[in-house]
This record gives structure tokens, C-alpha cells and sequence, in this order.
């Protein structure tokens, strides 16, 4: 399929598709009259790359586990892997958001809030 083909049925823009197809994400082939053909597999790829971004993950992570996970998408082994990565990278930015906020809520209301750190 066309790449406006491809945009409708995804829900993409063709710029989106085009920088996917640059970074290495989606592949196609260039037709006799140099329009980009895509594969029918490349709609439910882009939205498998489409719902790894909503659950956290960089185009860079989609794109490096990108030829595994285009091979079993489902694989529950591959995927539990790169979810517990996710969560520890999500737990340890919740901790220091924490510690963040403790800081601010102690410098809230006080004289001084910008005063230089005393440890």
C-alpha cells in the first residue's frame, strides 16, 4: 500500500510514517514510479509502536527490541522482560519525584525558598 493508504488506515501522518521509516522503524520498498510501497503488516506494527509509546516507552527502546518483537509481538517472555525494565525506570523516577517534592514542600512558605542547599 501508498503511504496515504497506510496514514488513513493507521491514524498517522504521512510525516510520522515517513520519520518511523527513517529511524528504522517500518520498512517499504520503492515502487518503478518512486512511491513508497508498505507491507499490510505495517498497520497493526504501527499500532503495536503507537501503544509501546502510550505505555512509556522511546522510539529508540520500540526500535532497538524492534526486530524481536516484529517477530513474535505476543511473545509474553520478551514483553514481561521489557515491562519489569520499565517498571524499575518508572519506580526510581517515582522516587525521586518524591524526593523532589519533600524539598519544595519544605522550602514552600519558608523566607527564603532559593536559599543554598545546607548539606
Amino acid at each position: 500500500m501508498r503511504i496515504g493508504e497506510l496514514a488513513e488506515r493507521s491514524g498517522l501522518s504521512r510525516d510520522a510514517i515517513r520519520f518511523y521509516e527513517k529511524i528504522g522503524l517500518l520498512g517499504s520498498h520503492r515502487s518503478p514510479n518512486g512511491y513508497r510501497e508498505f507491507a499490510a503488516d505495517a498497520v497493526p506494527w504501527l499500532a503495536y509502536v503507537r501503544t509501546a509509546q502510550r505505555l512509556g516507552f522511546s522510539l529508540a527502546e520500540i526500535a532497538s527490541h524492534g526486530r524481536e518483537l516484529r517477530e513474535a509481538p505476543d511473545s509474553a517472555a520478551a514483553l514481561s522482560a521489557m515491562f519489569a525494565e520499565k517498571i524499575a525506570i518508572v519506580d526510581a523516577k517515582m522516587d525521586e519525584l518524591a524526593a523532589l517534592r519533600e524539598e519544595l514542600a519544605e522550602r514552600a512558605g519558608t523566607g527564603c525558598p532559593l536559599r543554598p542547599d545546607q548539606r
